[in-house]
């Protein structure tokens, strides 16, 4: 059974600027911002996690590359999207990620899509999937049972990232284009939770 997870106010706190290293007009707030610009922001520049975890997002709507904010500093571009496979300046719509439960996440992975194939459960953080035995550098579908993680394409938590929470319907990923709206390949060789 999949753990639902409910947003309440006040479990989250994000502020952002305009311009990098928290200058410029800033802005706090507590609850989805589906575009920067309906708040006079043509992208953040920098930002602070002041309580839970975020999902930030390349475009408005939640599309585009996804980036995980934990709590602390974000003075710059490079803070949230250094690791990833390109480099991405912008950030212009965010959320609270309300499944986060470090210490209670439970995820399985599946070889093929549609829950098929060579199968593995995990409860705790993988910086590589090869080293853990994984023979393929793909993975097909996700099963998330509780929490929120981070999937990411290369080992040692680089690369793109997959967003994956077992409130989204059923914490049911079963090809790579549920993962999120910049996901096209199903190479993933390291995962871990998120941190609330």
């Amino acid at each position: 059974m999949t753990h639902r997870c409910k947003k309440s106010s006040g479990l989250w706190k994000i502020v952002v600027w305009d311009e990098p290293f928290f200058q410029g007009k800033k802005h706090e707030f507590t609850t989805d911002c589906y575009s920067t610009l309906e708040h006079g922001f043509s992208t953040v520049r920098s930002c602070k996690i002041e309580s839970g975890a975020w999902a930030g997002f390349e475009h408005c709507g939640f599309q585009g590359q996804q980036f995980v904010l934990e709590r602390g500093e974000y003075p710059c571009w490079e803070a949230w999207s250094g690791s990833n496979a390109y480099h991405v300046e912008r950030m212009c719509s965010f959320r609270p990620i309300a499944c986060a439960d470090h210490g209670r996440s439970r995820l399985m992975l599946f070889e093929q899509e549609n829950f098929q194939g060579k199968r593995a459960e995990m409860s705790h953080d993988c910086p590589s999937l090869p080293a853990l035995g994984w023979g393929s550098s793909t993975v097909g579908s996700f099963l998330v049972r509780s929490g929120a993680w981070v999937c990411s394409q290369y080992p040692g938590y680089r690369g793109f990232q997959y967003l994956l929470e077992s409130d989204s319907p059923a914490g049911e990923y079963k090809h790579v284009r549920e993962w999120g709206s910049h996901a096209q390949t199903g190479q993933v060789q390291s995962i871990r939770r998120v941190q609330q």
